[in-house]
């Protein structure tokens, strides 16, 4: 039985495969991560001890192997510099948490439709509807967030 890498503990390349170890015990080791993954058992070492930022493909055969597609979101939204400015960052949440995340962000949908569609009537945006503007775009961030997250749970337990 492998042990657990105290220095990785907290780090999320290491979370997944400790948990994908558990519909497959090879990857309980690093040895039996290379072999799945195709990275080196020394690089892996780095890259869930923070030492070292995979590669992207690296990250997509992590996500491939231990059936963790929270991996990609992971580094895309804070690892990757232009990533880091432009995705949203997401949770694997259970289909309970992720429901009522759901249901809230779209409840919002038709107050953003009436904002956009008033603010944008006239063909140009004035100083005194940048407020809505600006809550109308919080509001879109949420849904956007929200559609993200299904996305993801539904890669991880429902796609082959």
């Amino acid at each position: 039985m492998a042990r657990n890498a105290t220095k990785a503990a907290n780090n999320v390349f290491y979370l997944a495969r400790k948990e994908a170890e558990k519909l497959n015990d090879r990857l309980g080791s690093r040895e039996g991560a290379e072999e799945e993954t195709g990275i080196d058992r020394t690089r892996l070492a780095r890259i869930e001890g923070g030492v070292l930022v995979p590669y992207p493909e690296e990250v997509w055969m992590m996500a491939q192997a231990y059936q963790a597609p929270q991996l990609c979101n992971h580094y895309c939204a804070r690892l990757c510099p232009l990533g880091i400015k432009t995705i949203t960052p997401c949770e694997l949440r259970q289909i309970d948490r992720l429901t009522v995340t759901v249901l809230a962000a779209m409840r919002s949908a038709e107050d953003v439709q009436e904002t956009i569609l008033d603010v944008g009537a006239d063909g140009h945006v004035t100083r005194d509807e940048l407020p809505r503007l600006k809550k109308a775009m919080k509001q879109l961030e949420a849904m956007e967030r929200a559609s993200m997250e299904l996305r993801l749970w539904i890669t991880k337990y429902i796609d082959d």
